[in-house]
């Protein structure tokens, strides 16, 4: 009897420490699932606030076109509301952002390649579009202070900026907060999470009325870039390689439309 007590005991005792773990892998499980809601809606209320302080302002004076003020403002805002976040997340959480140099040898190394890879996609890419007949000329009048303006802040923000918030930002984030598992040895959680948040901030959101508006091609690449963009944040653990191969993708497309449009 005072055996059999013992076994009923110690199997009461384990079914009860079986459910308490149980019951905390599940607020563990639902805890993480809130984190990343909580940080896609950063990641998605930043861009947002940018918007609306751009729109405070008149810049019929300097940038009659609106070509290039409006969304210099949007970028550095911003980039701006992040910043408080990421100092928060250093000092509580110890997470690293990686805003150095990081390995530059594997730094350089990748941005050599993408560079040759892109160039090569974007000579190929024009060409058929321009054969096609679907090339989509510059979207401003063609003076030089729309070009030099567009192209400024393509060069000097575009990528700082949206690598700031969407790599350095967004991969360390949820990689310290939620998770750092790869999927396979080419792509990490982290990274895939970041990428389609970028894709989705593509996507121009309208709530009075509810609309939407975006390019499905648009969406895809910049989802598509945001990987490649993500895996050197992780590979060269710098931010600033991704900043230049955004840039970089970015001044090239539009020279290339400016060229053609000019000569067109």
């Amino acid at each position: 009897m005072i055996l059999l007590a013992c076994y009923n005991s110690c199997i009461w005792m384990f079914k009860k420490r079986l459910v308490k773990v149980r019951g905390e892998k599940k607020m563990k499980y639902y805890s993480k699932i809130f984190m990343a809601l909580l940080l896609m809606l950063v990641l998605l209320i930043a861009p947002r606030i940018g918007s609306i302080v751009a729109g405070l302002f008149n810049y019929a004076s300097i940038d009659p076109d609106g070509a290039f003020l409006w969304i210099s403002v949007h970028h550095i805002v911003q980039a701006l509301v992040i910043v408080p976040v990421m100092l928060i997340l250093s000092s509580t959480f110890k997470i690293t952002f990686n805003l150095g140099f990081g390995d530059r040898s594997i730094g350089i190394k990748y941005l050599k390649r993408f560079v040759i890879v892109f160039s090569v996609y974007t000579i190929i890419a024009f060409l058929i579009t321009y054969i096609s007949g679907g090339l989509q000329p510059f979207a401003y009048p063609l003076t030089l202070r729309n070009i030099a303006g567009y192209l400024g802040f393509q060069l000097l923000l575009s990528g700082p900026s949206e690598e700031l918030v969407f790599r350095a930002f967004a991969i360390s984030a949820f990689a310290g907060l939620i998770t750092d598992k790869r999927i396979n040895k080419h792509l990490s959680v982290a990274v895939l999470f970041a990428s389609i948040i970028f894709g989705i901030a593509h996507i121009n959101f309208s709530f009075n009325p509810f609309v939407m508006t975006y390019s499905v091609f648009q969406v895809i690449y910049a989802v598509v870039l945001g990987y490649f963009y993500g895996d050197c944040y992780e590979k060269s653990k710098s931010v600033i390689y991704p900043m230049i191969m955004h840039s970089f993708t970015n001044v090239l497309m539009i020279g290339v439309t400016v060229i053609i449009s000019l000569v067109s």
